[in-house]
C-alpha cells in the first residue's frame, strides 16, 4: 500500500489546503517535461494518485481508515514500511537540495 502522505511529504494531519500545496510544489518538481530522471513519470503518478484520494474527502476518509486498519493488523511490518518511506523522502530532499547550486 503507497503511503499517499509520503508522496506529498504531509502529515495524516493536514488541511485540504497543505494538500493542494504540496501537491503543486512535488507536481512542480517530478512532472516529467521538468524532470528527466528516469523514475520521474512514475513519482509523478505517485504524487497525482496521492492527490486525488487525499483531496476527495470520502476517499481521505476511506485511506485513513484502511490505513489505521492495516497498522493494527501488523504494526510492525507497516512501521518499518512508513519509516522507510519517509527517510528515502527525506534523503531524496537532501540530495536535492545539495545538488542545487548557490
Amino acid at each position: 500500500m503507497q503511503d499517499h502522505y509520503a508522496a506529498l511529504g504531509l502529515a495524516s494531519d493536514a488541511t485540504l489546503a497543505d494538500i493542494k500545496k504540496a501537491f503543486r510544489q512535488k507536481a512542480s518538481t517530478t512532472h516529467p517535461d521538468r524532470n528527466s530522471a528516469p523514475d520521474a513519470a512514475m513519482r509523478f503518478r505517485a504524487v497525482q494518485e496521492a492527490y486525488e484520494t487525499l483531496a476527495d474527502t470520502q476517499r481521505r476518509q476511506d485511506y485513513d481508515e484502511n490505513r489505521r486498519r492495516n497498522l493494527l493488523d501488523s504494526p510492525i511490518e507497516v512501521a518499518g514500511e512508513i519509516w522507510k518511506r519517509y527517510f528515502d523522502t527525506m534523503m531524496d530532499g537532501v540530495h536535492r537540495t545539495r545538488s542545487t547550486p548557490p
